[in-house]
């Protein structure tokens, strides 16, 4: 049986590492280098790695960090490639196929798009023939308003006439292998996944889905598995808040039996 997956999700912003709240507030937290490689000694299974910049600007401004002050973001996917033992997933400022190229070539295993997906559908379909679905993830910015979903783009600020679960399916139909679905409302917020929409999506669509957006605690990625039919559970905040905490949260569903692989440190 496929193992369920738990996926640390890390946001890059002009050169830092941040933590986001609200797709909104953001506070730094460092090099975007660093933890990666932490991530990966945790055993992560997977890691998704987005950058949230609204332009080319990296610099973190520090020079005596033991580490090159990169300039752009393809040259720190190409510095974090190097430091991992796990799939990485790259998104953020994805317009061409060319864009996905270079970002394979550095060392991603996946691409997840949002803004080009919904401004230009058919770009999912060519970039799965191109490269295969297996490597295509839409990511779907999802808003509750009044009780209301509403699919959002250009990192959660512009509104989409779309349908959350009919978007998914239609992404599915075009050629996208893998859905991560990210709940804006509750990003940074602790209270746990929004699981009647996961449960929508997840029962709608036949491909892998990934529930983000809301992990306060363990119990939350628990319930994500128990009341959804989601495939993976990931987060990002919660990550760099204790020591080994994917060991941890990973440690927490095993010992409950959870369909998880077994936690264990890597050791460098």
């Amino acid at each position: 049986m496929k193992k369920n997956r738990m996926i640390p999700v890390l946001l890059l912003r002009n050169g830092w590492l941040v933590q986001s709240k609200g797709f909104q507030r953001y506070q730094n937290l460092g090099n975007p280098v660093w933890s990666v490689k932490r991530l990966s000694e945790w055993a992560s299974d997977e890691l998704i790695y987005i950058d949230i910049s609204s332009d080319d600007k990296h610099d973190l401004r520090r020079d005596d960090i033991g580490h090159p002050n990169r300039q752009s973001f393809l040259e720190i996917i190409e510095d974090v490639s190097k430091e991992t033992f796990m799939p990485i997933t790259v998104g953020g400022r994805i317009r061409t196929l060319k864009d996905i190229e270079m970002r394979l070539s550095l060392g991603a295993d996946k691409i997840t798009i949002n803004t080009q997906a919904l401004e230009d559908p058919p770009f999912i379909g060519q970039a799965a023939k191109e490269f295969g679905s297996q490597c295509m993830v839409v990511s779907v910015d999802v808003l509750q308003d009044s009780g209301n979903y509403q699919v959002l783009s250009h990192g959660g600020t512009r509104v989409m006439n779309e349908d959350p679960v009919a978007w998914a399916l239609e992404a599915q139909e075009r050629g996208a292998g893998e859905l991560f679905i990210n709940s804006v409302d509750r990003d940074g917020m602790q209270n746990g996944y929004d699981i009647e929409l996961l449960q929508k999506i997840s029962s709608a669509v036949s491909i892998p889905v990934i529930a983000c957006g809301g992990v306060g605690k363990w119990e939350h990625f628990a319930e994500a598995f128990d009341q959804t039919q989601v495939d993976a559970v990931a987060a990002a905040n919660i990550f760099h808040y204790m020591d080994q905490s994917v060991f941890h949260a990973k440690k927490f569903l095993f010992k409950k039996e959870y369909n998880v692989r077994p936690p264990d440190l890597i050791s460098i």
